[in-house]
């Protein structure tokens, strides 16, 4: 199904070592609303959606698998020159102690991923628009990651990121408009 190019889909740079600005991304590495939560929801929803729109979700979980992985790069590259203190100032002391510079899938309170956050409805309506709603948090998530750092390059890829979360939910609206449509779907809803 996939084909790993071993590059990132869009170039990661960071200005400075910033451990707080990587706190803050981890909600978009580990939280509800965050690239792992979207991959894996959207590979799970696949398997109840009319085979109409399928690919859509294909290929946006292959994209969020993509994101997450651009996440991971900036975090990494925030912190890998960072000390113990300044850590342990940054509110990554604790992430520090368990992981010491490793990924850890949580959040920016360093709450663990939850499989809980996988939404799966079986109505493919209702698991589009809960799709549509996750694209919309997370772009507004990645506007106030924007907001929060002066590290140009940094912004750089973010906004890239959240561009792409546009498409997407643009993407799924268009999948609800196929599914409407659709005489098949209309019979048994």
């Amino acid at each position: 199904m996939w084909v790993y190019e071993k590059k990132l889909q869009y170039p990661v740079r960071v200005g400075k070592c910033d451990p707080r600005m990587a706190k803050y991304l981890m909600e978009q590495y580990g939280g509800a609303d965050g690239e792992l939560a979207a991959a894996l929801r959207y590979m799970n929803q696949r398997y109840t959606i009319p085979d109409k729109v399928i690919g859509v979700l294909n290929d946006i979980s292959t994209e969020e698998f993509a994101h997450l992985e651009m996440i991971a790069t900036m975090i990494f590259k925030l912190t890998k020159d960072a000390t113990p203190d300044q850590l342990v100032e940054a509110g990554l002391g604790a992430h520090f102690v368990n992981h010491d510079s490793a990924l850890y899938y949580e959040n920016a309170a360093g709450v663990p991923w939850t499989a809980t956050y996988i939404q799966a409805k079986g109505d493919p309506l209702a698991d589009l628009y809960e799709d549509i709603a996750a694209e919309e948090k997370a772009r507004a998530t990645y506007q106030w990651l924007i907001d929060i750092t002066d590290d140009v390059d940094l912004q750089d890829g973010l906004k890239f990121l959240r561009e792409r979360e546009v498409v997407h939910a643009q993407r799924f609206k268009e999948a609800v408009e196929i599914i409407k449509e659709d005489r098949e779907y209309k019979k048994v809803y």
